[in-house]
């Protein structure tokens, strides 16, 4: 279905910008009246906890209220856990206790469901048994009533709702923490549409628990030394992820900005925001008719084939970590649909996440590193990434990766399991110095929770196994400085160019959907004859010549050899021997050229002008007159030995005869 819509480049979007010192005064009554706020006094769209804290000052009864509903199931769960302390049975509690927790969690309300979600991802601040609870918590409330939705449509967009949408459902189809989302079809056109209304009262009780959590935070922080994160810092990233998700403008924007990205790709589906018809508390969507890539029976009756649909969710995450950077940070079983024609549908876009390029080539870095088994430059790498602080001594910390990756040990890095390998992670986490970035917990969450869909579908599916072809196609086509050195650190070790890292890399980027070989060859070849690839050209150089050299032994034998019974010299026609190492080289230099024959869009006509370009290229052409030199010499020292100073020459006069 494609729906017109008028989107925020179309027309102006209503959206007030907030000074940076501005105070922000959140809606302090639960009436519905009084919650319907003027144009000029509505909430700021940005979490201030300056603003905030001041404001709450002024409210100490309100705070203190909240703090008593708050302590009473909260002290209960706390005198739980020193029983089992007293007792000596906590690790046989742990597992009761982390349920409790995510049930205490859910009945606290949608700031306290929300850092819990945002705990599930934080093995620097929570044992791995919480760790695993946690992730159960289901973002689900019971539904506020249709009067107070249907207030806030009026509200938000000007109209009554049945001016506006000629059908609604009879109740939500959908209540979550934030909002609750109806079914409907627009009276306009007789588009269906999924209509979103934001909850009463939400931006009061989340900044007043926002207030509290941060001067809690604050306090462990001061006095608890085990505590190494910036728990004050992770506080006011998640307000800002808040408030994001609770301003639907901003939602609706994260859709557009998604679309933009990657909308283009095969089987991907970003459904249309209806801007007319949207606002802070009300967002209207192109409904999905679509089924949960968990329903498998559903899917296979429809003829869609679910593996095929995830691994273009895999191919779509791993553009969004690793090359845009814009990403989806809750892709649950709810928020990917398959349509009716075989697409994979993203939903909600109130939960997004950015990864800045630094981060992003780091990422793909460590990923060579594990590859090589390189748990030294592993260490580093977490330190770039501000895992670990720069005074962090490594040396317990590289043997713990190392066991960590043992599982790998004998197969390839890609038949790892993510949620395997996150769980040992998180272990190690714990036990040692770390501090996890709320860019990286928000990554695990997206990639685990695509992995648990996968194996659901699949228990075969390895995600590291699909995405390595887009981790190969990317070391071999970014110009990027950092992964041309993670390309180095690939294709040598100790100086020595390794053939199989080269072929391996070739076979898995040939797989990528998006692979062009023309690319490859064009940027490979720019890239040696630069000043950056020095270093790999002089490399390349030797083992193309030496290759190139073993080739050419053979015909040079055979000329010599003619030669010499044509002006009678005895000659033995005996194929030299080349040395193992030119062998080896050579064998890979030929199954490189049938690998690259095989890739698909592969054809020698098209690469002639491609060719004809590079070899204009005064960088190229230094690279050409540097391996032709080499290859002169050895053919030369070679000529001179086969042909005028043979090891045996023995003069036949029977056999000599004049030149024709």
């Amino acid at each position: 279905m494609s729906a017109k819509t008028i989107s925020p480049t179309d027309r102006p979007i209503d959206v007030e910008v907030v000074p940076e010192n501005s105070a922000l005064v959140p809606v302090v009554t639960p009436s519905v009246s009084q919650i319907a706020i003027a144009p000029e006094h509505k909430p700021e769209l940005r979490y201030e906890p300056i603003a905030l804290a001041a404001y709450y000052k002024r409210r100490p009864l309100q705070v203190l209220r909240r703090i008593f509903t708050i302590l009473t199931p909260t002290l209960s769960f706390a005198f739980g856990l020193w029983l089992d302390s007293k007792r000596g049975v906590v690790v046989k509690n742990d597992q009761r206790r982390a349920v409790q927790l995510r049930q205490l969690l859910t009945r606290l309300g949608p700031a306290y469901i929300k850092i819990g979600q945002a705990l599930s991802t934080r093995p620097d601040l929570v044992p791995p048994v919480y760790l695993e609870e946690l992730t159960r918590l289901q973002d689900q409330l019971p539904a506020f009533p249709n009067e107070i939705a249907y207030q806030f449509i009026e509200e938000e967009l000007g109209a009554l709702p049945e001016d506006i949408y000629s059908e609604l459902s009879p109740q939500p189809i959908a209540a979550a923490s934030l909002g609750q989302v109806y079914k409907g079809k627009l009276k306009s056109t007789g588009e269906e549409v999924a209509v979103k209304v934001q909850r009463p009262d939400l931006r009061e009780g989340i900044t007043i628990d926002l207030y509290i959590l941060r001067r809690l935070a604050g306090w462990a922080q001061r006095n608890f030394k085990r505590v190494r994160s910036d728990l004050v810092g992770i506080l006011d990233e998640l307000g800002d992820r808040i408030f994001e998700e609770m301003d639907y403008i901003h939602e609706g924007q994260n859709a557009e900005r998604f679309f933009q990205l990657y909308g283009n790709m095969k089987d991907v589906y970003v459904p249309n925001i209806y801007w007319e018809y949207t606002n802070r508390r009300v967002l209207t969507m192109e409904w999905i008719n679509g089924t949960k890539l968990t329903n498998t029976a559903e899917l296979s009756a429809q003829g869609i084939n679910a593996r095929y649909l995830i691994e273009v969710g895999v191919q779509c995450s791993l553009r969004q970590l690793l090359e845009h950077g814009f990403f989806h940070a809750d892709p649950h079983p709810g928020n990917l649909l398959a349509t009716t024609d075989g697409k994979l549908a993203y939903l909600d876009f109130g939960m997004m996440s950015e990864i800045k390029p630094p981060q992003r080539y780091g990422l793909i870095e460590a990923i060579v590193h594990v590859v090589n088994r390189d748990f030294e430059g592993l260490a580093k790498d977490y330190v770039k990434l501000d895992f670990l602080s720069p005074e962090t001594d490594l040396t317990p910390i590289i043997p713990a990766f190392a066991r960590v990756f043992a599982d790998a040990e004998g197969a390839s890095v890609a038949d790892l399991n993510i949620k395997s390998i996150t769980d040992e992670l998180s272990a190690l986490m714990y036990e040692y110095p770390f501090r996890v970035p709320p860019y990286y917990a928000l990554i695990i969450r997206s990639l685990v929770t695509l992995e648990g869909i996968a194996i659901y579908i699949d228990p075969n599916f390895k995600v590291l196994s699909e995405a390595y072809p887009y981790v190969s196609k990317r070391l071999l086509t970014d110009p990027a400085p950092q992964l041309r050195a993670s390309l180095q650190d690939l294709l040598f070790k100790e100086g020595t160019f390794r053939w199989n890292r080269l072929e391996n890399l070739l076979k898995n980027a040939r797989n990528n959907q998006d692979y062009d070989l023309n690319v490859v060859l064009n940027q490979g070849l720019e890239f040696l004859s630069s000043d950056r690839g020095a270093f790999i050209r002089d490399r390349v150089v030797d083992e193309i010549v030496k290759g190139v050299d073993a080739l050419g032994r053979n015909a040079l034998h055979n000329f010599t050899y003619l030669l010499r019974e044509r002006v009678g010299l005895t000659a033995i026609n005996e194929t030299p021997s080349a040395s193992i190492e030119q062998q080896q080289t050579l064998e890979h230099i030929k199954r490189i050229f049938n690998i690259l024959q095989e890739t698909r869009g592969f054809d020698a006509k098209q690469l002639v002008p491609q060719l004809a370009q590079l070899v204009v290229n005064p960088g190229v052409q230094r690279l050409g007159q540097q391996v032709s030199s080499l290859l002169v010499q050895k053919a030369i020292a070679r000529l001179i030995r086969e042909f005028l100073a043979p090891e045996e020459v023995v003069v036949n006069p029977s056999q000599r005869k004049l030149p024709a």
